[in-house]
């Protein structure tokens, strides 16, 4: 019987018993506003460097949170003025142990008293509830608020409730600009609690998370992703299929405003806050794209209007893939807590502020060169070289389209394996409207409209290619010999001309001349990249396959060339 054994995740850390406690030194190394401690590392609190630590005369409310490890940046990276006065910290996914959250309390609480914002989650429910009495013994004014808004799950809960997740953190804003603004303890608790009565969250993942120290844990496969996952990875609501984001966000909102379970009490014609959150490995691209989504869906399908957009990695679940989206109604007076200024140093900048209706984007300037603002078109019926043109660019579109997989092969030898579908890309774009130029083209255009010719003559095809290599190798600085597509470009160049001028017909001489750029393009696989991203990859790696530019451009001058000789021929 074969024993399957769980290979080690690959993280970049010493001791993973020691990953909070050195992420805690490296926070307070890189904000000069942030301090921790003594009694570090058993004793985990990150405070404001600016409150004299345990005088008692901090003349504000204290706003305190806390929480587990392994939600970086949550929650250390929300303390700064205007936001948490101080977090204390667990080990990864461990609420923090009493001691600790009373050393917190005793640090920067004065007169004004302290107010705590627990996730809801037993652990952390019953260790700071059990300071909380402790500090009130020793003479501290403690008021305590639970967050539970997570929305994944059918009620009831039981006595459990719901999951404290990513509408902590505006729960912690607004808290943390009402103690700025001065307000009573009462009065901060107050807002504190409305703001976490009118927040829902829903989380989607694509891969679990991976705990340090531990082995790789996919238990949903290549092929599913999972709805309502808890930030400490427990299994969610669903397992599904892996579909579209605009699906998956649809679906979420859906939960989050859901009637049955009337979690979240925001109706039809509210406006709303929306935060889109990673869970820790989620590429901001992917981030952004969740929350350009959300925002139309909100109003057409839910009739509600976003007010603001807070798009980032606030709470996370370590190296978890996917992300979860809060909404929280937009009361007059949250907004204005949302918007004050903070030093918090994870808070979002820029994003305070009343947001436009909608976005319409601006038209892009004239060119200057223009003679009229009217878009170019082809001419309604082109002449014989117009169709010979026309013909060869097509051929050579089609045929980079037709070796786009072939290209990406190569390219992953050598480089980041995209270039088959960059030059896919372009392609497409340019059978869908012929006179899109590259920089290759349009200084081959250029030469064109300047020559002395007054008849486009073969040599002036010649010279329009020179002049295109010649624009390649000043903004491209590369020469032939570089390992890139001039290795293709140059031999066929100097192969026409040579023909050209030695009388042969010029769609002859293309012909030959694509031979010389196919062999100029093979020849790259004996050499050394002095140019693009190939000269980072070793010298065997290069020798392995041809460079996929000058592959590329020998194959589309080639088929340019055969589609030029065939429509001839057929005329």
């Amino acid at each position: 019987m074969s024993v399957v054994r769980a290979i080690p995740a690959k993280k970049l850390i010493n001791d993973p018993l020691d990953v909070v406690n050195e992420f805690i030194e490296g926070l307070v190394e890189t904000y000069p506003g942030l301090n921790y401690l003594e009694g570090f590392p058993q004793v985990k609190v990150v405070f404001r460097a600016d409150i004299p630590c345990g005088k008692g005369t901090y003349d504000k409310v204290a706003v305190i949170s806390g929480g587990g490890g392994g939600h970086e940046p949550a929650h250390a990276g929300f303390v700064g003025e205007g936001m948490l006065t101080a977090a204390i910290c667990g080990d990864v996914f461990s609420s923090p142990p009493v001691d600790s959250i009373l050393a917190g309390i005793r640090a920067v609480t004065g007169p004004k008293g302290c107010l705590l914002i627990v996730k809801n989650y037993t652990g952390d429910r019953l260790n700071f509830g059990l300071a909380a009495e402790e500090a009130k013994t020793e003479g501290f004014d403690v008021e305590t608020i639970f967050v539970e808004d997570d929305c994944a799950l059918p009620p009831p809960r039981g006595i459990a409730g719901r999951r404290g997740l990513a509408g902590t953190v505006l729960v912690q804003k607004v808290a943390g600009a009402a103690a700025a603004a001065g307000l009573s303890l009462a009065d901060v608790a107050a807002e504190a609690k409305h703001a976490s009565e009118v927040v829902g969250t829903m989380g989607v993942a694509l891969h679990p998370c991976t705990l340090p120290g531990m082995g790789l844990a996919d238990r949903l496969g290549p092929e599913k992703m999972e709805y309502g996952l808890g930030i400490h990875g427990e299994p969610g609501a669903a397992v599904t299929n892996i579909q579209p984001v605009d699906d998956v966000v649809s679906h979420v909102l859906k939960k989050i405003l859901s009637k049955e379970t009337n979690y979240v009490p925001i109706p039809p014609g509210s406006r709303v806050v929306l935060m889109i959150n990673g869970l820790g490995a989620t590429p901001l691209m992917e981030l952004m794209i969740a929350a350009g989504k959300a925002v139309p869906k909100l109003l057409v399908e839910h009739g509600m209007a976003v007010e603001r957009v807070y798009t980032g990695s606030f709470m996370t679940s370590l190296d978890m893939q996917g992300f979860s989206i809060s909404i929280m109604r937009a009361d007059p007076s949250i907004l204005l807590r949302l918007d004050a200024e903070t030093k918090a140093p994870y808070w979002p900048v820029a994003v305070e502020g009343n947001r436009p209706p909608t976005k319409l984007p601006v038209p892009i300037p004239p060119s200057r060169s223009a003679k009229s603002s009217e878009p170019r078109k082809l001419p309604l019926k082109l002449n014989e070289q117009g169709k010979l043109l026309k013909a060869a660019i097509e051929a050579g579109a089609n045929a980079i389209i037709n070796i786009k997989d072939k290209l990406n092969e190569w390219d992953s030898a050598v480089g980041d394996g995209d270039c088959g579908s960059t030059m896919f890309r372009g392609a497409k774009q340019i059978l869908e409207d012929i006179e899109k130029h590259t920089i290759l083209c349009k200084a081959a255009c250029i030469q064109l409209q300047t020559s002395s010719h007054s008849v486009v003559m073969p040599k002036t095809w010649a010279e329009a290619l020179a002049a295109a290599i010649a624009a390649v190798k000043k903004y491209g600085k590369a020469e032939a010999g570089y390992r890139t597509l001039l290795d293709a470009l140059i031999p066929a160049l100097s192969t026409l001309e040579k023909e050209l001028d030695s009388g042969s017909d010029p769609s002859t001489a293309f012909i030959i001349s694509s031979a010389a750029a196919l062999d100029g393009a093979q020849s790259t696989k004996h050499m050394i990249a002095k140019a693009g991203r190939a000269t980072y990859v070793s010298a065997e790696n290069q020798s392995s396959v041809p460079d996929p530019g000058a592959m590329a451009a020998a194959s589309w001058y080639s088929a340019a060339a055969h589609a030029v000789k065939a429509k001839k021929y057929k005329h």
